[in-house]
């Protein structure tokens, strides 16, 4: 048991049949150094993963559970918590990554010391330990898009900031403004949301984070990245039972943040070939998961 204290951070999670990963994502929030309190909101989990998380942290009092009933969407059911948290700092973290118990306590220090900067993300590695391509990379825009997706990225003469993937760049040595960070782990203030707004609703999954470092950047406030604190991120914890909904839902992100941010950029009929183009890269998916589900049915 856990008697009640202001928290410094507001860890809000957003849980959709992470299963045991949410537990283990809790327990590791928890034994943060600094006070926390944990919110999840639940988009209607069909499997066991919040009786599992009942089970190991039911009764710590600075665990909260919102049963939305549906499946709202990511940013819908952050958004929805959010008035329910009670710290000036907000951690929106993935029910598939750990963090570690100085991870916040190291984080939260960089406000003070970067008054500019409105978001903080970290070093986010695969269980094996290697980086992700999210956690450090450009905002994708047309033409580095197309150069990744046809693998010309190391082709074709880039700076280094455009790419996407920027693993093969040497860690900075500091903390660092960037582009973006890994959806997996957002650090950010209340104050900088009463600048900002929360994330766009609009968006289902995916691409709703590249629209709110968008739109952060727009107000002023940088995004750091910090390099010497790592994460875990157990990366698609939540994604696993519908690949296909799952694009769906991308491809759709894609079009919804082209259409909003660039496409005034462009000409028209230009703008229409991009989204042309991403839906034709959905179908393209489509029919891999389709051919995967065949060969496996077999």
């Amino acid at each position: 048991m856990h008697t009640i204290v202001q928290p410094a951070v507001s860890v809000i999670i957003v849980n959709y049949n992470a299963g045991p990963l949410l537990t283990a994502a809790v327990g590791a929030a928890l034994a943060s150094s600094v006070p926390v309190e944990v919110i999840i909101s639940d988009n209607g989990s069909q499997d066991d993963s919040l009786d599992q998380l009942r089970t190991a942290h039911g009764t710590d009092m600075r665990l909260r559970i919102v049963e939305n009933g549906a499946n709202l969407g990511f940013a819908a059911a952050n958004n929805r918590v959010l008035p329910l948290a009670r710290a000036e700092r907000l951690l929106f973290l993935n029910p598939d990554c750990f963090i570690a118990p100085d991870t916040l306590e190291r984080l939260l220090p960089q406000f003070d010391a970067h008054p500019a900067v409105g978001m903080i993300g970290c070093l986010v590695c695969d269980p094996d330990g290697r980086e992700q391509v999210a956690c450090r990379r450009a905002i994708p825009d047309p033409w580095n898009a197309l150069q990744r997706l046809l693998h010309l990225d190391r082709l074709v003469h880039t700076t280094s900031d455009r790419r996407l993937d920027q693993r093969q760049q040497p860690l900075p040595t500091a903390p660092t403004p960037v582009a973006a960070i890994s959806g997996s782990l957002m650090l950010t203030t209340r104050r900088a949301l009463e600048q900002v707004g929360p994330l766009d609703a609009g968006y289902f999954l995916h691409c709703e984070d590249l629209d709110w470092f968008v739109r952060f950047h727009a107000a002023g406030l940088q995004i750091l990245f910090v390099p010497d604190v790592r994460v875990i991120h157990h990366k698609g914890g939540c994604s696993t039972g519908n690949p296909l909904a799952v694009e769906r839902h991308k491809h759709r992100g894609m079009v919804r943040f082209f259409r909003i941010h660039q496409a005034a950029r462009y000409p028209r009929l230009f703008g229409w070939l991009v989204v042309v183009g991403i839906w034709a890269h959905f179908v393209l998916k489509a029919g891999v998961i389709g051919w995967r589900v065949w060969r496996q049915t077999r």
